[in-house]
């Protein structure tokens, strides 16, 4: 039975919440809905970026001390405010919705001590939008001993197969952390994180030049890459391992790049991100024929030529290029996924996070 569900989504790279309907069984997508965003301003901005720097001293999943509370709140009230413009812009009524996909704000992933933090009030945003939400989507998992992540792979191969073209292909999502997953055929579904996305380039941009991103990456294109830094930074344990892996926003904050021009370090944090994914090559099954780029750096026009520079004779396409609203995908999946979880199907295997099993996942949490 097809169901109509609004998926939500607010990444890691702290824009805003994205918003997209799609009807669905979870297992195939029947039809695209519109999609919408909801921006977050400044203050909420820097309140989630305070809510990341105290998150990495949890012990407990639901423990929400100092700005944490705040921070929960304003997720779930932007998350109410998106849904209701959505809505009404759309001239859809609660009743057009039969689930929500909540993924809420990711503040803390640490899958090696079975803990996956993400912030916002799933029963409030239920009451506030009088449509049942489905949340939670990680723990189970993480709880198994996956990594709890990616979760999006089962939705890009069902994107996939509607291309019907050879494999393998690799979907790539750039967002605050960059995730791939292989599809080559329906047996193959290998996932994992790839390493940094779009983080440790807005996190320089904010510092350096106080903007929040790098624009169609033209910052980046003024600048030069220091290509050893790079070899530097890609001897990290974490770019051998083999799949499944994941990681947080803030796994390579430490890494520093000294005293340069902020062009220069554009460029260079730009190539990092197309370098580590290029990186997982060597330890897929097969060389990949094709990578479809989506997410944030689907749109950073300097990211995507020095990826296609690093990955040999395979092509690289933005995601929109395909007809895929790339902006929408990941909200679109949640939307999926939320659908999945009610039939009590997969959202996670063993290639993608490591999990024992195939494994369900999401609760509902009712208006």
């Amino acid at each position: 039975m097809m169901l109509t569900a609004l998926g939500l989504m607010s990444g890691t790279s702290l824009d805003g919440v994205d918003v997209a309907l799609i009807e669905t069984d979870g297992k195939q997508v029947q039809a695209f809905g519109p999609s919408g965003y909801r921006p977050y301003g400044p203050a909420e901005r820097n309140l989630l970026r305070q809510a990341l720097s105290e998150a990495v001293h949890l012990q407990q999943r639901d423990a929400r001390p100092g700005s944490l509370g705040d921070a929960e709140r304003a997720v779930t009230q932007a998350h109410a405010e998106a849904v209701a413009a959505f809505l009404a812009q759309n001239r859809m009524r609660a009743e057009d919705v039969d689930i929500v996909g909540f993924h809420g704000q990711t503040v803390l992933h640490r899958p090696e001590r079975r803990l996956t933090v993400q912030i916002g009030d799933a029963p409030a945003l239920a009451r506030a939008i009088h449509i049942p939400v489905m949340h939670d989507f990680r723990a189970a998992d993480v709880e198994a001993g996956g990594q709890g992540a990616p979760l999006v792979p089962v939705y890009h191969r069902a994107l996939a197969h509607s291309l019907e073209r050879e494999g393998p292909i690799v979907v790539v999502n750039i967002g605050g952390v960059s995730n791939i997953t292989y599809i080559d055929g329906n047996d193959a579904l290998i996932a994992c994180d790839t390493g940094p996305g779009n983080a440790l380039l807005d996190d320089f941009m904010y510092r350096t030049m106080n903007q929040p991103f790098d624009a169609d990456g033209k910052f980046a294109a003024l600048g030069k890459v220091d290509e050893a830094w790079i070899a530097r930074a890609l001897e990290l344990p974490f770019f051998a391992s083999p799949p499944p892996k994941s990681l947080d926003r803030n796994d390579f904050a430490a890494l520093r790049l000294g005293d340069v021009l902020p062009a220069d370090g554009a460029a260079t944090l730009t190539a990092f991100t197309a370098a580590a994914i290029a990186r997982i090559i060597p330890l897929l099954p097969r060389r990949p024929r094709s990578w479809i780029v989506c997410g944030g750096g689907a749109r950073n026009l300097t990211m995507l030529r020095m990826l296609r520079e690093r990955v040999g004779s395979a092509t690289v396409e933005a995601a929109e290029t395909l007809g895929w609203a790339s902006d929408a995908i990941e909200a679109q999946a949640f939307g999926f996924l939320a659908v999945r979880g009610m039939k009590g199907l997969p959202l996670s295997y063993p290639a993608t996070t490591g999990v024992p099993m195939p494994m369900t996942g999401g609760v509902i949490a009712r208006p």
